[in-house]
């Protein structure tokens, strides 16, 4: 058996996989019954404590032992995916000193911008393949100049997946694909970014050894084999951001393949063999889980609308009254409005700052509201496209650093569920959707195969996954989107505009 976690920012889950036969056998989520809140001390922030991410994977582990079908002590490797772009910190007892600066957070934004000019904007997107922005380096480098104190206790600094491996093995350690996500990565020295860290004046040392993401990374403690119930000893055998692993768990691996997801938060991710990138970064490039430097270059390009599923999430609770209203029942009712939503706009930007509008934070907003024609459904469908038109924002981004593709690969869950979301998302990208049953837990524990060598290639951990569901565009409906599409760009120009 296979065993995967994914670490997300709304929930932990569980899946164990028969390697022989590729077929999940289990899986679980904790929380079950609600979503994991984020802390925001203050406007932008987000923060979630790491032990709040194992108190769950025990939880969801626990389920998972309560399943006839799942048999813990038949686990050959663990594998993990979790939430990109955040911030763990210990001291030397391996105790976690603050709340972990998650990648919604908007703090560091401006930090990460003084480094961009400061460094040079070619030498950033040349050696980093971003600009710093608001990733995990400038993160670190706000706790060093607002809490010093925190700072000079930190032993080691972390992503959240390094946090859970830790947790598992006892060891500290990394990937230069999840050192990427955070630009600190050197794609030019295949090192450690030395010269941001440098001028953050950050230790280099705090940074974890680095080791392949297919491979035995750790192996699990006498006290972790206790706590979960499965074998101790057993390898841990790849680790990887959820968006890099959401690419991996659909079979998105070469040049020209695209994957998406649509979540809390909504992604574009697209698989190339050269280090491309966005002059502006408003959409970015890491290394793959199958970049092999010298050999067999893999980079995936990511563009993310951070306010996704959490605008559906809020509208539900907005929305639902007190007899509740399922995201099914929403689904259907937004279908019940016309394309374009009778000129109601919504922009889902409600989630802290977004990359594809240079890191600025404009908050979420709703545009062309009349009393005399909107109602429920309207709103309902405004949302639900206006997540699909800011996707396809990122997209033509991606498209003119000559990324493109016929078909997109996605999970048949979230917001993919809803046929609306699906077919304009088909219709205004102009691809086929292909909808695959698999989730990152599954992805992850795929991974933990090729890691443990239980599959010669990471190919090889694919056989049997086929499309559940395929989506194809509507040509009738495509210049009534594109209409809607252009209004939207236009209501999205005028508040930048605003906020110039």
């Amino acid at each position: 058996m296979l065993l995967g976690y994914d670490i997300g920012s709304s929930a932990i889950k569980a899946a164990l996989l028969d390697p022989d036969t590729g077929n999940a056998v289990a899986s679980a989520r904790a929380p079950s019954d609600h979503e994991m809140s984020m802390e925001a001390r203050h406007p932008g922030w987000a923060e979630q404590p790491p032990g709040r991410w194992w108190r769950h994977v025990q939880a969801a582990t626990d389920t998972l032992r309560s399943m006839p079908s799942a048999d813990l002590q038949a686990v050959r490797a663990i594998g993990l995916t979790y939430q990109m772009h955040g911030l763990v910190l210990v001291n030397k007892a391996h105790e976690v000193l603050r709340p972990s600066i998650i990648w919604c957070d908007s703090r560091a934004v401006d930090i990460g911008r003084e480094a961009f000019e400061a460094l040079g904007r070619e030498w950033c997107l040349s050696h980093l393949l971003n600009s710093p922005g608001n990733f995990t380096a400038a993160k670190l480098a706000w706790v060093k100049r607002n809490e010093p104190e925190v700072y000079g206790r930190v032993h080691k600094a972390m992503l959240p997946g390094d946090y859970l491996a830790l947790k598992l093995t006892g060891t500290v350690r990394t990937t230069p694909s999840g050192l990427s996500e955070g630009t600190l990565w050197d794609v030019q020295r295949q090192d450690v970014a030395v010269n941001l860290l440098d001028y953050f004046d950050l230790d280099p040392s705090l940074w974890p050894e680095t080791v392949p993401t297919f491979s035995e990374q750790g192996t699990v403690t006498a006290s972790a084999a206790s706590t979960l119930g499965v074998p101790s000893g057993v390898p841990v055998a790849y680790r990887a951001g959820d968006q890099p692993n959401n690419a991996f768990s659909l079979n998105v691996l070469e040049p020209g393949e695209v994957a998406a997801t649509a979540g809390t938060s909504g992604v574009i991710y697209g698989v190339g063999d050269t280090p491309g990138y966005d002059r502006q970064s408003r959409v970015n490039t890491f290394l793959h889980v199958n970049h092999e430097p010298g050999e067999r270059l893999r980079y995936g390009t990511l563009m993310c609308v951070n306010g996704t599923g959490i605008l559906n999430r809020w509208l539900r609770g907005i929305l639902a009254g007190a007899n509740g209203l399922s995201y099914e029942e929403m689904n259907e009712e937004a279908a019940q409005a016309p394309i374009g939503a009778a000129g109601l706009t919504v922009l889902p930007f409600g989630n802290g700052a977004e990359r594809t509008l240079g890191d600025r934070d404009l908050g979420a907003s709703v545009h062309g509201l009349n009393f005399n024609v909107h109602g429920r459904p309207h709103l309902l469908r405004a949302a639900q496209e206006g997540i699909v038109f800011a996707l396809r924002y990122g997209l033509d981004i991606m498209q003119a650093m000559g990324l493109s593709a016929e078909t997109v690969r996605a999970g048949h869950a979230n917001m993919f569920l809803s046929p609306l979301f699906a077919t304009t998302f088909a219709t205004l990208t102009d691809t086929t959707v292909e909808l695959l049953r698999t989730d990152g837990s599954e992805g992850a524990a795929r991974g933990a195969g090729v890691g443990a060598g239980l599959y010669s290639t990471p190919s090889d951990a694919f056989e049997g996954l086929e499309p559940v569901k395929t989506v194809s565009p509507n040509p009738t409906h495509a210049s009534a989107y594109a209409e809607a599409y252009d209004r939207w760009t236009h209501t999205l120009a005028h508040q930048l505009n605003r906020t110039t």
